[in-house]
This record gives structure tokens, C-alpha cells and sequence, in this order.
């Protein structure tokens, strides 16, 4: 068989041991801390979570600059702990759940925020808000074995070292477990996904210039600047 063109190769994320994580699927949970779904101006309350997707080649690693975006004047971090897939499988319970996580890590969600309105407002999909180049900037992968499972703890962000978001991951409104065991009701997971699990209160807009860092208790943290729009 003759490829027309040479596929592209996997994102492969960092890892604490050196080892790389080639990452699968990119999946995120929408508005799952109480303070964050109130400030987007929808209700808290406990209904199912809802998940979008993104690309696995939005994935960006920490310490690297990241292009303002086109088509947009409204250009927002969200900050989030990430969990990454070691072991597959559909219909997990909640139970069972933990034993398919691989690790841990912090990442960042950018957000086109106008295109999203826009696209939320008119019953669109977020697309186009959410899933663009260079938007999931994570971070160092750490091991369950290592670092445990991440039920608790500081999560907070920064913009050029003032504190913009600041909350604990037990506000999450879907912990680990059962965003596990929705999600793959949906789709079976398998090694090398990872999962956005939603952001604090405290969303806004960043510009050229800036330096985001994003921190939660016990992992590295994620760290990108924003450069101007690309040319080319």
C-alpha cells in the first residue's frame, strides 16, 4: 500500500519517570465546580456531566510559547487538573473507575470566549471556541505510583503572578470516579486518552506578552506565554 502522504506521528506527552504518553483523545468536562457554571451564567445544579472533545494535536507541553489565536479578542485560560488513561474499557463503574487512571497532571483549556458565546448562543457546537491549535497546554504526567490519586489540593492560576483562580479539586461537582464512569458510558476509553476535568471560577482573558502558570497540590506545574499572532 502506498500512503499518499506521510501520517502525522503522535503527540507525545512528558511523563515525571522520562517515558513519553502518546496521547490518544483529548476529552473535557464542561462546567463542573458550582462558582465557575454561576460566572458563565448557567445553574450549578447536579445534573450529569456533558463533555466536548479536542484534537490530540491541540496538546502542547509546558515551558512552551503559545500563538494568540485568530479570529478572536477574547482569548481565555481555564485551569484544570488533567487525568490520563492507562487502562481501557466502556460502562466502568465508579467503583472500579481509579484503576484505568495512569496519572496525573495540570493543564490549561484556552478559550476563543466570543466564538463560544456566539456558538452557544445560537445552539451551535463549541468547536470552533474551544478546539484550535496549541489549545491544551499540559503538563508533566505523574504516575498514580507516584503521586497517588488526586482527590484534594490546591488548584490555582496565575497572570504574570497575580492569582486569577484559586479553589481546591474537591469543589469538583463530578470527581474523578464518576466523570470516569459517564464518560465511558459514552465511549470506551482506551490508554492514551486524557480528561480535562473542568475549571474553577476566576476565567479571563489573556494577551501577547502574558505568562499564564497553573499549579495544583503535589504536581509540576503548567507554565506557557502567550506570543503574537502567528503570520504564517
Amino acid at each position: 500500500m502506498t500512503l499518499l502522504f506521510d501520517p502525522a506521528k503522535p503527540v507525545l506527552a512528558k511523563t515525571s519517570t522520562g517515558e513519553d504518553f502518546p496521547v490518544r483523545r483529548v476529552y473535557c468536562v464542561g462546567r463542573n465546580y458550582e462558582a465557575h457554571a454561576r460566572e458563565m451564567g448557567k445553574d450549578p445544579d447536579r445534573e450529569p456531566p456533558f463533555f466536548f472533545t479536542k484534537w490530540a494535536d491541540t496538546v502542547v507541553p509546558s515551558g512552551n510559547a503559545i500563538a494568540y489565536p485568530p479570529q478572536t479578542s477574547n482569548y481565555h485560560y481555564e485551569a484544570e487538573l488533567v487525568l490520563a488513561i492507562g487502562k481501557g474499557g466502556r460502562d466502568i463503574s465508579a467503583e472500579n473507575a481509579l484503576d484505568h487512571v495512569y496519572g496525573y497532571a495540570t493543564g490549561l483549556d484556552m478559550t476563543r470566549r466570543d466564538l463560544q458565546f456566539a456558538a452557544r448562543d445560537k445552539g451551535r457546537p463549541w468547536d470552533t471556541g474551544k478546539n484550535f491549535d496549541q489549545a491544551s497546554p499540559l503538563g508533566t504526567i505523574h504516575p498514580v505510583s507516584e503521586v497517588g490519586h488526586i482527590d484534594s489540593g490546591a488548584i490555582a492560576l496565575t497572570v504574570n503572578g497575580e492569582t486569577k483562580q484559586s479553589a481546591d479539586i474537591t469543589d469538583l461537582i463530578w470527581p474523578v470516579p464518576d466523570i470516569i464512569r459517564f464518560l465511558s458510558e459514552l465511549y470506551r476509553l482506551e490508554p492514551g486518552d486524557i480528561i480535562y476535568t473542568g475549571t474553577p471560577a476566576g476565567v479571563g482573558a489573556v494577551v501577547p506578552g502574558d505568562t499564564i502558570v497553573v499549579s495544583i497540590s503535589g504536581l509540576t506545574p503548567t507554565e506557557v506565554t502567550i506570543t503574537p499572532p502567528a503570520t504564517a
